[in-house]
This record gives structure tokens, sequence and C-alpha cells, in this order.
């Protein structure tokens, strides 16, 4: 007869044996070890010289259970699963910002002459201008060939000259951006300043890059406590990747207002005024997780931080009558601690210098007065 690992051995080496006569012999108590092995009982407490021999067998060596655990053959135990991690956002891989191929706006301004005067070359050669115009210009007189094909094709090589090279002008500013594509495939970045030459027949869509702070509308937030809070962020930020902001989401400004309400909804806030490092505590979790979702789409957010934060309507009323409770508790408790300490103060001078002999009635009877003296001249308003 053997027990488990879990049975003390001190009440195993003390319980009563059984009868051997049935047996012949004496019945050998075992001590299952918990690291090690079988320990017959009789080796520590023997009477006998010469003890019957007892096999050992291989021990089961097995952890004990915690209070609260439950077995895993047990039916409807289940085993701690671990909380999967959240996935990123994933954007396109191939869609990121690259600078787009341009030409300085002297080229265009160049394209764009040499258009308009082969244009006025095609009407000389067709005999349009007028005689008093070509005097004026000191060209010679034209024969006059009129409009036949030649002069169409020329007038057009002409014109679409002139149309590319003054269509394509644009002017670049600092802290503004173009991102450029062509038939839906998107075709660069140009962050250039100044006058250049751009594609005409390119959409070109214009992304504000520099540093942006947006202060946001009062969004519903929780303190530690799980109450209604409605709080106003102020967060700065600006485009880093125009491509991912442009063409990664349909607008990158919503979708960070998105984010900083889904990071309040994850992240309690107190009420301003109330413990300044949890505030500095819940901007900076706010920092984190607002830059780890806005990353993805190209915006780099620098700081996330409630500017406002109060109680939401429905429980404003409530909150306010506990801050005054907890704030007249408070003073109560100041005004009393000031009266046992005059009182005290008052009754030890009295006996110290021997101006009075009180017994324990007369002192009991002096407190008494005294605290209420205190206390009335405490609460009148016009002392």
């Amino acid at each position: 007869m053997s027990t488990t690992s879990s049975t003390n051995p001190e009440a195993a080496a003390t319980a009563p044996e059984e009868p051997a006569a049935a047996t012949g012999q004496r019945t050998a108590r075992l001590i299952h070890n918990e690291a090690t092995t079988e320990i017959p009982v009789h080796l520590l407490f023997r009477d006998d010289p010469d003890p019957a021999p007892v096999p050992l067998r291989p021990a089961v060596v097995a952890r004990r259970q915690g209070p609260g655990e439950r077995s895993a053959g047990r039916p409807g135990a289940r085993r701690p699963v671990a909380a999967r991690p959240r996935p990123a956002s994933r954007i396109d891989p191939e869609l990121t910002e690259r600078p787009a191929r341009v030409l300085p706006g002297a080229a265009g301004v160049a394209a764009g002459l040499c258009g308009a005067a082969g244009c006025a070359a095609t009407s000389w050669w067709a005999g349009l201008v007028p005689p008093l115009a070509a005097q004026a210009l000191g060209l010679p007189v034209s024969p006059g060939a009129g409009l036949g094909p030649a002069q169409w094709a020329a007038y057009a090589a002409a014109g679409a000259l002139g149309m590319f090279g003054f269509g394509g002008l644009a002017r670049g500013r600092t802290g503004r951006a173009w991102v450029l594509g062509l038939f839906g495939r998107y075709r660069g970045t140009v962050r250039r300043t100044g006058l250049m030459w751009v594609n005409p027949l390119l959409l070109r869509r214009r992304v504000d890059v520099r540093l942006r702070h947006w202060r946001s509308e009062p969004m519903p937030a929780a303190d530690g406590n799980g109450v209604a809070l409605r709080a106003v962020t102020l967060v700065v930020w600006r485009v880093r990747d125009t491509a991912k902001a442009t063409l990664g989401v349909e607008d990158h400004e919503t979708y960070l207002r998105e984010c900083v309400e889904a990071a309040l909804a994850r992240v309690p806030v107190e009420p301003l005024g109330t413990v300044r490092s949890s505030a500095d505590v819940a901007g900076d979790t706010l920092t984190r997780l607002v830059a780890a979702d806005a990353a993805p789409v190209g915006l780099e957010v620098f700081s996330v931080r409630p500017v406002r934060v109060e109680y939401a309507p429905e429980v404003a009323a409530a909150m306010h009558r506990r801050r005054l409770a907890a704030l007249d508790a408070a003073q109560r408790a100041s005004v009393l601690t000031s009266v046992v300490d005059s009182v005290e103060d008052t009754v030890t001078r009295l006996t110290m210098r021997g101006l009075v002999e009180l017994d324990d009635y007369e002192r009991k009877v002096l407190v008494k007065d005294l605290t209420v003296a205190f206390c009335a001249g405490r609460g009148d308003p016009g002392a």
C-alpha cells in the first residue's frame, strides 16, 4: 500500500499498521518522494533486524496543482490562451514616395515660345499676316500659299508644342508637394520649389507637408474607474510619405482623427488638475499608440496631449457633488484636528503651570467645554 507525493510523511509514519497475521509478513509502507524515488518507511522506523525486502518502482514525478487550477482531464478545464497581437496595418510595399521627373521652368517657357513662333511662321507662310503687320515686323512679302494640309499640320505641331510648354508650367511652394499620377498609377512626388515644368498629362494632387497641429473636438473617454469623460486633444503631426498618405487611404486627416478616438477608448485619462503625473503618462501612451497606427499610412505623429478633460453631461452633476463632499470632508477633518490640538495645548498649559488642579471628572468637563467653544468659534462666519 503506497501513498502519493502529497501524503504527509509523518502521518504515514504514525498511521496504525495493518495486522500481518493474514499475510504472514510485514506490510511495507512507502512514501513517494516528489523528486527522486520511493522510500520504504520501515527503513526509517525499523524495529526488526531483518526487514522484508521491498521492490522499488520508478517514481512518478508530477507538479503539484496550485489552488484554483483545474486538471486538464476534467471537463470544462481550459488552458490559458495567449492573447494574439493586433495585426499591423499593411500598405502596398511598392507605394513609397519617390522623386518625380520634372524639368526647369525655363524649358517650358522656351517650348511655349517656340510653339508661338511656329504658329506665327505658319500664318506668314499661309499668307494670313496682314501687309501692314508684315512691314512693321520687317518680314518679306509672303507668296500666300493658303491653308493646305501642310499648313494645318504645321499649325497642329506648333500649337501642341506651345500648349505643352505653357501648360506644364507649375510653381512649387515651400511646405507643399505635388503627388503625380497617370491613368491611376503613381508617378512620383515633387518637393521642389520655384518655377518648373511638369508633364501636363499627369494628375496633380497638392499635399501639405508642413508641421501641423490639430485640436480635436470633444471625444468620448473614461478615467481609471470607468467614469465617462469628454477629452479634447492637441495633435502635432505632419505628412512624412506623401504617396502613402494620399493614395494609401481615402483621407489621411479623417484616418488620424479616428486613430486618436480609438486610442482614447483604450487609455484611461484623468481630469486635468487632479494628478499631474497621470496626465503625462496618458499623453505619452496616447502618443505612442497613435504614432504606431498612423505610421503605415505615411503620417508622423509627434505628440498627442489632452488639453481639456471634463466629465460627460450624464455624470457631471453627480461627480460635482462627489467632489464637493470630498472637499467638505477634508475641511471638516482639518478643523477637527485643529480644535483637538488647541484643546490639548490649553489643558496641558493649565495643568503644567499649576494654575488649576483637576481630577478626572473636572478634566473631562473642561475638555468638553473648550471643544464646544472652539468649534462654535470656528463655525461662526463672522469670526
